[in-house]
Formats: C-alpha cells, structure tokens, sequence
C-alpha cells in the first residue's frame, strides 16, 4: 500500500513539473530562442569574446642562466593560474663522511620553520595560504629539495619565505628537540612496519657502499640523535651550501621575472646565517666531492616477524632478501638501458587487482610470482645517483622457503644477460615512454625533472630526448648492460627469520656461474672461500 502510494505522489510530481516546463517555453521570447541555432563555430550572442592560450612553438624550452656567484637559475612557463618554484642543493646522506650521520633528516624535519622573518612554521604556512600555496622539503642521499607551489601572483611571497627557510633558519632549542623526538618516532614506526621496505633500501645501500658515501644512513642513527647541534647544522651548511651546489627553479614563470627576485632575495637583501658578518655568500670554499665506492658484501638483521601486524587479519610472516649489483650513474651512457631492463623485470605482489597494465607480463611476474605461488613478492629497482648505480631485487617469503626464494631469484638475475625476446623488449619500452611522458603532465614533477637536470649537468634534455633514446634500445644493448652489472660483487640485504639463508659464499657463486645455480649442500671442496 505505501509502495502504491508513493508512486502515484512521485507521478503526480512529475505531471505538474511538465505543466510548468510547458508554461516557461510558452513564456520565452521567439529571440531568446534563436540562440539554440546559433552554429557551434559562431561567438554566442551578447557574451564577451573569448581568450584562449595559444599552443607555444617549442612545448619545453627551459631557460638557464647561471649568476655571478654560481647560482643557477632554470625555468620553464607554462600555461596555468599556478607556479612551482624551489631550491635544490647538493646536499644529502652521503656527504656527512666527515660529520655525525643524520644532519639532513634533522634539516628535513626542521623545514619551513623559525626564520628571522617569520617565529613559527604556522606563520609560514598562513602566509602560503594567502596566496594558494603549499610546500614541501625532501631530503635523499645526494638532493635536498624545498619547493612550494602557489599562484602565479603569488611568486613574490613564495621567494621570500623561500630565501628565509634555505638562507636564514634559526633552529631554536624546542625546535632542535622537537625533530629528536620525531625522529625518534619516525624510526619505531619504521621498525614496526609491516612493509620493511625503507628499512631494506637503508641496508643494500650500507651494504653495497660499506661505510662510504651512499652506503651512508639517510635515516638518523639513533644514537646520533642527541649529539647533532645547531653548531653541527650550520658547520656542514657553511660547506654544502653553496651557490654552486644550487640551482632554484620554477615552472609556470617568466624567466626574466624569475632572476630578478632571485637577486633580490638570495643575493643582494639577505645573508646566509651560517656566514660570520661581512662574508658574502659564495666566496668560502666548497667542500670536495665525495667519490662512491661500491664494495658489495652482505648486511642481515634477524627478527621475528610472527607478530609484526595487528589487527584481525594478520599478515603471514615473512623474511625479505634484497640482491643488488652495481648499475651505473645517470650520466652514464648506459643509463636509459638500464631503466628498460628494470622496466622488463618490473614484478611486484602475488596479488594484483590491476591487469596486464601493471606489469602483468614482466619476468618477475611470468617468471617467479605465476610460477611459485609461495612468493609474496618479487620487485625490481633501479637506484641512480650521480656517480654510481644500484640495481636490486626486493623478493619475500615465508622463513622456511628461504633457500629456495633464493635460488629463484639468483636465476632470474643471471638470466637477464641471456635471450632477450622482442615482444618483451617492446612491451617495456612502450611503458616506459608512456610513464616519462604522463608523470610529465604534473607541474611539480617538471619541476623536478627541470632541477635535478640542471643541478648534475648545467642543462636540461627534453623528454623526446629521452623518449627517442629508450626506442633506440635494442636486444643487444639489454643484454650488456645485464652482462655488465655481472661482473660486479654482490650486494644481499636480509631482514627477518633467517636461519635458511645460504651462506654469502653461495650465493655469490652462483651470480658467478651460467645457470644461476647454488652449490649443493651435500657438495664437498677441499679448498672453501
């Protein structure tokens, strides 16, 4: 009865909504409706004449210039009400060689805050918001990255504060203490994941680069916590940040406009606060370049990882193993065909709800995670960094198959320098132009892109630069560079239940051999490495 009743109050509704439909047509005057034909390719009627961006000749010409003091500035406009601007330094992990490891996790978590200027990092972010922004700092074994990004009329707020936070932080006290006690948090949290996977990047890297430069921790040691000053930041800032190892950059901005605030905010009105009075920024001495030397040779941390989720839905327990082996910088040559070997191993979870989009039919899908169901994962990367490279295999399982994950994998690795096939070849190259080209589309991600370029090398490449030169990559070239990587020690990260882990011995004879295969257990030699 009330389903009838409603049905008739809803069709009673709709009748009257028709009479009034047919009441405001009958009321519209005959001119107004000649609107309706007017042709699609004719300006409308009494409404303004419209303005449209024109398409730019060249769609990504960056302008460098380089000031007096070394100073690099690169830019690239846009079409947009936004801009993202920023300052990179060369800066990073692997240049604390001669100070107490964790000097830019304390820069990064003090960010954006006390300044001559502005008390607290609330004020900061009020003015930001004024003018639509928001920002960010990032700090990595060889980058530090402050950027922000905000409107376009916005520009002139946003180098201020920029030239304050990088130029003119005051670290005070209960700032100092309070990135102790988030770093310290930071660092239980990262021992509680589940996903130990930022645990795992730190150890292949101490392990591949034992005790120096990049194999330096990007995390804070804990036991360096409380021995980094304000002193110590500032030491290590007088000696890294300098104008030379900086680049500012920007999108969505006038190349002309971009130079005269930077003059104005980082050269003529403010001094660095590191600087003792009358020292003119640039004019002290750089440090000298830190140079990496990859060692290889193995880190391994046991833990139960029984318990380590909560919840009603536990995850399995499970030990982790990452391989890796020396790759090459970004500047090497070989460096495109090394992303398309990371990109034709790809891999990832057993499980995947995507499809054959993402990655679906790389090795480390096809050839572990479909063929060995007690696989939790099998993941390729690739670490690039201006003088060096790491490529690894991040592959986890349950403790008990341990030795046979490792087996696995280790063949996988060696077979990359064996029978490349084409459909594979092509079906990596394909992805790997399409993610260059779409992450391309995100302002800040040009940003990057434009900073970083400029910083290594004093120029930036076009991506169709790059977009020819993954085309270009053939069979052959996949098959030298896994032929190279080869040839370079070992380098093995575990964490986790790991009394089934071979001996390192193996498991680098067996990278050392044709087929991949570990000596047998019940082998026997006379003479043991």
């Amino acid at each position: 009865m009330a389903a009838r009743l409603m049905s008739r109050v809803v069709r009673l509704k709709g009748q009257r909504s028709c009479k009034y439909a047919q009441r405001f047509l009958s009321s519209t005057k005959s001119e107004d409706a000649e609107i309706t034909k007017v042709s699609l390719t004719q300006k409308l009627p009494g409404l303004p004449t419209p303005q449209y961006a024109t398409a730019s000749v060249h769609a990504y010409d960056t302008h460098v210039t380089t000031l007096d003091n070394g100073l690099r500035i690169a830019s690239e406009n846009k079409f947009g009400q936004f801009c993202t601007v920023g300052v990179l330094l060369e800066s990073g992990s692997r240049f604390e060689a001669v100070y107490p490891s964790g000097i830019v996790h304390f820069v990064e978590k003090m960010s954006f805050g006390t300044t001559p200027s502005w008390s607290t990092k609330d004020q900061i972010l009020q003015e930001l918001e004024k003018v639509g922004g928001i920002c960010d700092c990032q700090g990595s074994r060889d980058t530090l990255v402050y950027a922000a990004s905000a409107r376009s009329n916005g520009l002139d707020v946003v180098m201020n504060i920029l030239s304050d936070v990088v130029l003119r932080p005051l670290y005070p006290d209960e700032q100092m203490e309070d990135a102790r006690q988030a770093i310290k948090f930071e660092i239980e949290a990262m021992h509680m994941d589940p996903n130990p996977e930022h645990l795992l990047v730190e150890m292949i890297h101490a392990a591949a680069y034992r005790g120096n430069s990049l194999g330096l921790p990007r995390i804070c040691p804990e036991e360096n916590i409380p021995s980094i000053t304000r002193p110590t930041l500032y030491s290590y800032m007088k000696g890294r940040h300098h104008p030379k190892n900086t680049v500012i950059a920007g999108v969505g901005i006038e190349h002309e406009k971009l130079i005269e605030l930077t003059q104005k905010y980082f050269v003529t009105d403010k001094t660095p606060v590191w600087l003792a009075e009358g020292e003119t920024w640039g004019q002290q001495e750089i440090e000298p370049r830190c140079v990496s030397q990859y060692t290889g040779g193995i880190l391994q941390v046991e833990k139960d990882l029984s318990n380590v989720s909560l919840g009603p839905t536990p995850m399995p327990e499970l030990a982790h193993v990452v391989f890796g082996l020396e790759s090459c910088s970004h500047k090497d040559p070989d460096f495109i065909a090394f992303c398309v070997l990371n990109m034709m191993l790809g891999g990832g979870g057993s499980f995947s709800a995507g499809g054959p989009g993402k990655g679906m039919y790389t090795r480390l899908y096809l050839n572990v995670l479909n063929r060995y169901v007690w696989i939790e994962s099998a993941t390729a990367y690739n670490h690039a960094y201006d003088d060096s490279g790491l490529f690894c295999i991040h592959a986890s399982a349950h403790p008990s198959k341990l030795r046979e994950l490792v087996e696995v994998i280790l063949r996988e690795i060696v077979f990359t320098s064996s029978m490349v096939y084409q459909d594979e070849l092509s079906r990596a190259k394909r992805q790997l132009q399409s993610m260059l080209m779409m992450n391309l589309e995100v302002r800040p991600v040009v940003f990057e892109d434009i900073g970083r370029q400029v910083l290594a090398g004093s120029a930036r490449r076009t991506p169709q630069f790059y977009y020819d030169q993954i085309g270009n990559i053939t069979e052959r070239d996949i098959q030298r560079v896994a032929s190279r990587m080869l040839k370079s020690k070992l380098s093995v990260a575990a964490y986790g239940s790991l009394s089934g882990l071979p001996a390192y011995e193996d498991m680098e004879a067996a990278i050392l051999s044709k087929d991949g295969r570990m000596p047998s257990k019940q082998s026997f030699s006379l003479f043991r490495r």
